[in-house]
């Protein structure tokens, strides 16, 4: 084998084996050499970055939204639920029903009166509760998979960052205060707390908790609907302002919080 240099004549001169190596073809059929990954990382974290994310959220829910003006879940109370549906399965549908609507923005208090009229007072506010848990926790999820780490960097307002750490510090009082409070939108307060730090248990059990009174106070009204002056339906709507108030109270009692924060 001759060296990489001769020795007399002191040219380099390339050994037969390397320049073989070096030289021979791509044996037929092997795979083709891996593309450098620059631009497949690229667009993998463009894809999965916080904003993109995001967009995608906000794209649900404008076609849920679409879709429940389309659907009109309003034409429960006037016409009613399909026949062919009846007793328990009814029950079932109308609750998954509830809570897709709730994540769509549809407002609970006429998902409440359709449920009472439909199944009666205590069946309506069992499938209501169920609804209302369930939609609560898909929009928590959406919120917290797709939201979360585009919105924190955000909260940058003194009222924003209060909210922010009263509901990751003390996210159980203060959801169960939003849930008693009407005045509070339930989308909205799906969303904040899913942007914020506070636990899938304490957001989960303060809205099942705090939903009952309102939820209840409406399913009765929407079963009595067609007795305005009996007294359980007067009752009823008498009960819908006291969660106003005692959210009110609550809101007076912590406004010193936010303010010094």
């Amino acid at each position: 084998m001759l060296d990489a240099t001769n020795r007399s004549g002191g040219t380099a001169t390339a050994s037969p084996r390397a320049t073989a190596s070096e030289l021979a073809p791509a044996p037929v059929g092997a795979p083709p050499l891996p593309p450098r990954a620059g631009l497949a990382a690229r667009c993998r974290r463009a894809v999965l970055s916080p904003y993109a994310r995001l967009s995608l959220l906000l794209a649900l829910l404008a076609g849920a939204a679409v879709c429940v003006l389309l659907f009109e879940p309003q034409r429960l109370l006037t016409h009613g639920w399909p026949p062919q549906l009846g007793g328990a399965a009814a029950a079932a549908v109308f609750a998954v029903a509830y809570g897709l609507c709730t994540v769509a923005f549809v407002p609970r208090p006429l998902l409440n009166l359709a449920a009472g009229a439909l199944f009666g007072s205590q069946l309506g506010l069992g499938t209501s509760l169920a609804g209302t848990v369930l939609g609560a926790g898909v929009a928590f999820g959406l919120g917290r998979l797709l939201g979360q780490d585009a919105l924190r960097p955000l909260l940058r307002g003194r009222w924003l960052k209060a909210a922010d750490g009263q509901l990751s510090r003390h996210g159980f009082r203060s959801m169960l205060a939003a849930r008693l409070f009407p005045g509070v939108p339930f989308w909205a307060a799906n969303y904040c707390a899913a942007v914020s730090r506070m636990g899938w248990l304490p957001f989960l059990l303060a809205t099942a908790l705090g939903s009952v009174p309102n939820t209840a106070a409406y399913a009765v009204a929407g079963a009595r609907a067609s007795a305005p002056t009996s007294p359980a339906f007067l009752i009823a709507m008498a009960c819908i302002a006291v969660p106003a108030l005692a959210g009110t109270v609550v809101a007076w009692h912590k406004r010193h919080h936010l303010r010094g924060r």
